[in-house]
């Protein structure tokens, strides 16, 4: 038999990392309204699945105090379970430990979970509860963030990469998530910024509090940096394992059918969009009705609201949707709305998603602040993401599809596999009042009656080029649909796209308008 010594010793020092910084320490995350590193952990994943690895590393440094502070685990927790049966990679930094700074051996730990995320095809969620780099540590400190900044860059369209920001998240460490293709925050506890108040006002004189610079409210509805928001921990955990039910493990697997709902309510579709072009309505309801029941999760609600992205189910099938939304701006395109779908679009597309693209939209938006603002770079990158997408892309004109904006939101001309149309779209160069004010400008100068007789010409304008019935015979829409056949074209279309496959031209990379 072994001395017992040797057990003993093995037991205390897993005590002795599993209680990380004690409990006094765990008194004071709780009285924050947070959780520990280890119970978001047991949130995430499947009960009694996650295998902890690298438990005893810590810090080899003894100057400032270090050899009383550091524990085994040195302030992060990583390793690997199952979410919904499927392998999934994570690390959950451990506030209660020298505040979770990151320093030599706890990037290490993160480092070596990323690599065997990657080896392995499988997602990797990164739980983010740190007060920065550790100072005690120096140089080390910031090399271990370049270290995970180019596992985030080698990883990015291979796995999904999931980004928990749980507590402070300041300087460097922003990065990381920034890389990662989503970012969950909470709206009490996380804070997230490059520059804390303190460094704001010895710069630029300005006194700002840490809420007003890096909250969930701030990076949700001003930065568009966060995807996602909850009011607490466990919400935001059970938010993560809810995105990951519609993504594959990796860019090569295909997501399975999923079970669901057959009942059709298109034919409520004609009760949401009304055909008086100026009246707006709420598209969430038209994509409620077209996808599964309670299938529909938006991403980036809050922001750029004028174009909803997020994930749906059709018949099973998990889809990436782009709709216009006519409650905001007219559901005209911005420089937010432009960044916001070709990011989401490109994701999509690195992972296999098929795409639906809902249209209704009356241009770019115009102006002096959005020309400045560099609408036609930004609204490239918006052309760009579909041109270069390969998966299965529909479209569905619903009303309006003018001017440039038609071309970016996926008309046929740039790649759309199948594009629908309602009787009542209107596919244009521009709308009919302004079509009719340049081309028949002098008619109406000369007219006596000038508002009479340039309603004649606007009705005239849309008889003409207007109707989706012209597009129909040129080739640019392939079947003009009634509302209630909508779901279940839809349902033909990406059917008939799931065996895809396109040719790319060799290229190292394309060049996107960044």
């Amino acid at each position: 038999m072994w001395n017992r010594k040797y057990i003993e010793e093995l037991i205390e020092k897993r005590k002795k990392a599993r209680k990380g910084g004690g409990e006094e320490r765990i008194y004071r995350q709780h009285e924050k309204g947070k959780l520990t590193a280890w119970e978001r952990l047991n949130i995430l994943f499947d009960e009694g699945t996650f295998v902890e690895v690298d438990n005893l590393i810590e810090s080899r440094i003894d100057d400032f105090q270090m050899k009383e502070k550091r524990v085994p685990g040195d302030g992060v927790i990583t390793g690997y379970g199952e979410i919904d049966g499927r392998l999934t990679f994570a690390y959950s930094e451990d506030f209660t430990v020298i505040g979770g700074t990151l320093g030599e051996y706890h990037s290490l730990k993160i480092c070596r979970i990323m690599d065997r995320a990657l080896e392995m095809r499988a997602p990797l969620i990164a739980i983010n509860d740190s007060g920065g780099a550790r100072i005690e540590e120096g140089i080390s400190s910031l090399s271990g963030y370049s270290g995970m900044f180019l596992r985030n860059t080698r990883a990015s369209g291979v796995i999904p990469q999931i980004a928990v920001i749980a507590g402070p998240c300041a300087g460097g460490a922003c990065y990381s998530p920034a890389i990662c293709d989503f970012i969950f925050m909470t709206e009490s506890n996380s804070r997230m910024f490059i520059t804390g108040p303190g460094v704001v006002k010895e710069v630029i004189g300005e006194t700002v509090s840490s809420f007003e610079l890096g909250s969930s409210r701030t990076h949700m509805e001003k930065s568009g940096v966060a995807h996602f928001a909850f009011k607490n921990d466990e919400e935001c955990l059970n938010g993560v394992r809810n995105l990951l039910s519609y993504l594959p493990a990796n860019n090569e697997e295909i997501m399975k059918i999923a079970e669901c709902s057959t009942e059709d309510k298109s034919s409520l579709l004609q009760e949401i969009v009304p055909d008086e072009q100026r009246k707006v309505y709420d598209v969430h309801k038209v994509v409620e009705v077209i996808v599964d029941p309670k299938s529909f999760l938006e991403v980036q609600s809050d922001y750029a609201s004028n174009l909803v992205i997020g994930f749906g189910r059709l018949n099973g099938q998990s889809l990436g949707i782009v709709a216009n939304q006519p409650f905001v701006m007219g559901g005209s395109l911005d420089v937010n709305a432009s960044e916001k779908g070709a990011r989401f679009i490109r994701f999509c597309d690195a992972f296999n998603i098929p795409v639906l693209s809902l249209i209704d939209v009356p241009g770019f938006f115009p102006g002096t602040q959005q020309e400045h603002g560099g609408i036609i770079r930004k609204g490239a990158k918006l052309l760009y993401a579909y041109s270069e997408a390969t998966v299965p892309k529909v479209s569905l004109i619903m009303r309006k599809a003018y001017g440039g904006a038609y071309i970016a939101m996926n008309s046929k001309n740039m790649g759309a596999d199948m594009v629908y149309a309602w009787p009542i779209a209107q596919i244009a160069v521009m709308g009919a009042e302004g079509a009719a004010d340049i081309i028949y400008r002098q008619e109406i100068k000369n007219a006596e009656d000038s508002r009479a007789i340039k309603k004649g010409f606007v009705k005239k304008y849309e008889e003409t080029f207007m109707n989706p019935y012209i597009a129909a015979k040129r080739g640019y829409i392939d079947e003009v649909i009634l509302p209630e056949e909508t779901r279940e074209k839809l349902i033909c279309a990406f059917r008939m796209c799931r065996t895809k496959r396109r040719s790319i031209v060799t290229k190292k990379h394309g060049n996107i308008p960044l």
